[in-house]
């Protein structure tokens, strides 16, 4: 079978994390139809992108180009799409990004690729691709088995796949730009960064999360002096935004942020599936909710089967017991 691709994402000098996901993603589906995993780069001064993603990789296909600098989309459409033509791979993975979204429906339209958006798993059964996308604003996930085809693109979700390290040493082709000019109908200008709220927690090493458990605004104070003591930050479920308790900006899940904390503490959340999506890929969680059948305990490292403002306080001065 042809190789699998993924197309390494960077911004402002830096590879963002889909990119190592989309790879990890990408080995393992090569290990199974027994094939190889490729690196598409596209970029300019490349050298220190290579170095980053060369053990993640059993190849590399590198273009470098002043061109290539920025994302644009028609940029990277007419590039990819020759370079598919010409490598015709088995699959093609693009992280379902801002980036993602504004490049493959038009790549895939062009090649005349089956293509699928937002996938959240991916499997080959019986020589058979199917994906694993939501259905329904999130409320049904929905295995969708494509017909076969020589080639497809998927997009897949970041934090779907947590990136795991390899130690490959990979192949470096470097390949002559087709495109030496942006196309003039569409061109990069700049970076302008979304407003970001006194808190970023896609940033922050410890999350406590909180939901409807905490039964009113007023305890968020309480929630905000135990996430001080341990030196993290406060998020919540989607309740607690629409209740307007706190700013979209913290809000964790498929209509929210994804965040890879070093720790996550869920407090009085149920775990909807639609939140797991944003913070399942956290290192180590800690779940406390009375209800010992809520789904967040199926994600959980560790439980704690109670009332939350009775294990708040407790935590919070075995904690700073500890640091005395």
């Amino acid at each position: 079978m042809s190789e699998i691709f993924a197309l390494i994402e960077h911004r402002q000098g830096a590879i963002r994390d889909v990119s190592y996901e989309l790879m990890t993603c990408g080995r393992i589906l090569a290990e199974k139809l027994n094939t190889k995993l490729t690196a598409i780069l596209l970029g300019y001064n490349t050298q220190k992108f290579v170095e980053s993603v060369k053990s993640q990789a059993h190849r590399i296909l590198v273009i470098d180009n002043e061109v290539l600098k920025e994302f644009n989309a028609e940029s990277y459409q007419i590039t990819l799409s020759k370079i598919i033509k010409k490598e015709n791979p088995s699959i093609t993975l693009i992280g379902h990004t801002a980036f993602g979204m504004d490049l493959c429906p038009a790549l895939a339209t062009q090649l005349n690729i089956p293509f699928t958006t937002d996938c959240l798993n991916m499997e080959m059964v019986d020589r058979n691709l199917i994906v694993t996308r939501q259905m329904y604003d999130g409320k049904l996930n929905a295995k969708v088995k494509f017909r076969k085809n020589p080639s497809y693109i998927l997009s897949l979700r970041a934090g779907c796949f947590p990136a795991e390290d390899c130690s490959l040493n990979a192949e470096i082709v470097n390949i002559e730009s087709p495109i030496t000019t942006e196309p003039d109908y569409r061109k990069f200008v700049e970076y302008i960064e979304a407003a970001v709220g006194d808190v970023d927690i896609t940033k922050a090493d410890i999350v406590i999360g909180v939901g409807r458990g905490i039964k009113d605004k007023e305890n968020l104070t309480m929630v905000e002096e135990f996430a001080n003591t341990i030196g993290g930050v406060v998020a919540c479920s989607r309740p607690i935004v629409d209740a307007e308790w706190l700013p979209k900006d913290r809000q964790v899940g498929s209509s929210g942020k994804t965040i890879k904390p070093k720790l996550y503490i869920a407090m009085g959340i149920s775990g909807a599936f639609q939140h797991i999506m944003g913070m399942k890929s956290s290192d180590t969680i800690i779940a406390i909710n009375k209800d010992p059948n809520a789904p967040i305990f199926n994600e959980a490292d560790y439980g704690i089967v109670d009332d939350l403002f009775k294990v708040l306080p407790v935590l919070k001065d075995k904690i700073l017991e500890m640091k005395h």
